[in-house]
């Protein structure tokens, strides 16, 4: 886009919305009450600098995954798969993290998203363990765009390829998942969604070359590469799932766009801060922010997790920033969106803190 929208040199706008601190935060460190130092891990680490967890509703997120489980059943997913999914909580993922939606149904649109999303990564890009190969990690992608972007009718070809997205519960989680999103968005939504999603791909194939190669790269490349491979893509649903759209122009301007990746980087930060033992662990060892910094450097995982913590806490205020600098914007939906990245940076945090699979 070259040029700013009008509505961006408009008025004074909205202001932020008070927001609930929960009872285990730490001391503010600063005037924004909307924003706090945490404890993680063991504490040895510094804290991480993030917004206040906005809501916390356990009965409304085992709703939602007692749904999101009925739904895995129906894509295929094996009992084994589905006691895993139950114990990922990522109805208590969206319940955290979109949290001016009340709506369980319309939770659920996320929830099947995110599980989608981490099963593809899992058995497709990451987990040696469960059969990721990087060697077949591209071609797998493809068909996994199919799924969610249907290509044009092309005569016999088409039932084969419709067989083979039958055949493959991932594909079919993906595709189903896309649907419903299409029920509850406009085009504009769900198109922005599967862009985002194809441009995580193309990260996860550089990891894949990395991994097979064992040429891994040094930590600004990989920086460069997780950017789009970050939680931007789940907070794409933002408005979607709270029935409402930011329109394309506010969406991209670049100002908006620089806030939410750094929100989405900030909390995929976080998620490499919370899985270095596990990615360490793996035969082919993923790629993470931590260890890409200490191999780069050759320092201890302590000191290159300092690192992180650091760019991390940049991020999360230069969010800060940049989202008081747009609070002039006359833009009711603009506001409520970033209040609703500020909202999945709090939320993300809460729930890799309290998830079984980052202990």
């Amino acid at each position: 886009m070259d040029t700013v929208p009008s509505v961006l040199a408009g008025p004074s706008g909205l202001g932020t919305s008070a927001a609930r601190v929960a009872a285990d935060l730490t001391k503010i460190r600063d005037d924004d009450p909307a924003y706090v130092e945490r404890s993680w891990g063991d504490g040895t680490a510094p804290p991480l600098y993030v917004p206040i967890v906005e809501r916390v509703n356990d009965p409304l997120a085992a709703e939602v995954d007692e749904r999101l489980v009925a739904w895995a059943a129906d894509c295929g997913f094996a009992d084994d798969e589905l006691e895993a999914l139950r114990g990922a909580g990522f109805g208590r993922l969206v319940m955290l993290t979109h949290a001016d939606c009340e709506d369980p149904d319309r939770l659920l649109i996320a929830a099947q998203m995110n599980a989608a999303w981490w099963a593809a990564d899992d058995l497709y890009a990451d987990d040696s363990s469960l059969g990721a190969a990087p060697t077949e990690l591209p071609p797998r992608l493809a068909l996994a765009m199919a799924a969610m972007d249907p290509v044009a009718p092309a005569g016999e070809f088409s039932d084969q390829l419709d067989e083979a997205l039958r055949a493959d519960r991932v594909l079919v989680a993906l595709r189903s998942g896309t649907e419903r999103m299409s029920r509850y968005g406009t085009p504009a939504q769900v198109q922005r969604a599967c862009y985002s999603t194809f441009a995580m791909f193309v990260t996860w194939n550089a990891y894949a070359a990395w991994r097979h190669t064992g040429a891994y790269p040094p930590a600004w490349e990989y920086l460069a590469a997780r950017q789009h491979d970050s939680f931007y893509t789940s907070m794409t649903l933002i408005d979607l799932v709270s029935g409402y759209e930011l329109n394309a122009d506010l969406y991209y301007d670049p100002r908006v766009r620089r806030l939410l990746i750094q929100a989405g980087t900030a909390s995929v930060m976080v998620n490499d801060l919370f899985s270095v033992a596990k990615d360490a662990a793996d035969e082919n060892p993923v790629c993470n922010m931590v260890l890409q910094i200490a191999a780069e450097r050759g320092c201890s995982i302590e000191e290159a997790t300092e690192i992180t913590v650091d760019l991390h806490n940049k991020l999360v205020r230069d969010f800060k920033d940049g989202h008081r600098e747009l609070q002039a914007v006359p833009s009711l939906e603009l506001q409520r969106f970033l209040r609703g990245a500020r909202a999945w940076m709090g939320g993300g945090f809460e729930w890799h803190a309290t998830n079984p699979r980052y202990k």
